[in-house]
């Protein structure tokens, strides 16, 4: 069996990945969650923060391992012995970006396959986007986030708090 890698902002962590970890981790010998930096956007939480939290939601797979990363994904995954890319896809449009991904992954490192796996159903609306808007506003957060992460989402954005809008 192959070894995977899935990287990710996982900015917050949502229970889309974790349904992917928990899936990958069937499929695979060996799961490394590789939690990105990620320059390009304005994260909620730091790196550690992010690995301290999936570590704490996958305690109970002996398979996964998560750790943090900053560079190139192929780069990561050759130096930690894995073949596979693991990504997860929602929608058309991540197909969209998540295939022209894969080709200038393999166009990096021909030997590195990727995998896109269909997020589950229940799973397939979720985008950070609207959990971060659903906190600020006050929302229900549990059909998105499991619980410690949901807490410390409020710690972080509940100070941000604004009124809702009227329709």
């Amino acid at each position: 069996m192959s070894h995977a890698i899935y990287p990710g902002s996982f900015d917050p962590l949502t229970r889309g990945h974790l349904d992917l970890i928990h899936r990958g981790a069937r499929v695979f010998a060996r799961l490394i969650v590789a939690v990105a930096r990620n320059t390009g956007k304005a994260p909620i939480f730091t790196p550690v923060e992010r690995v301290a939290m999936v570590r704490e939601l996958t305690r109970g797979l002996p398979n996964v391992e998560v750790v943090q990363f900053d560079g190139m994904t192929v780069d990561f995954a050759r130096r930690h012995g894995c073949t596979v890319i693991l990504r997860g896809i929602r929608t058309m449009a991540d197909f969209e970006y998540e295939s022209q991904l894969a080709f200038t992954n393999r166009a990096l490192s021909p030997e590195m396959e990727t995998v896109l796996m269909l997020s589950s159903q229940e799973y397939a609306f979720i985008s950070s986007r609207w959990i971060k808007e659903a906190t600020i506003f006050g929302g229900d957060l549990k059909a998105f986030v499991p619980p410690p992460v949901e807490k410390a989402l409020r710690k972080k954005l509940g100070k941000r708090r604004r009124t809702r809008r009227m329709a």
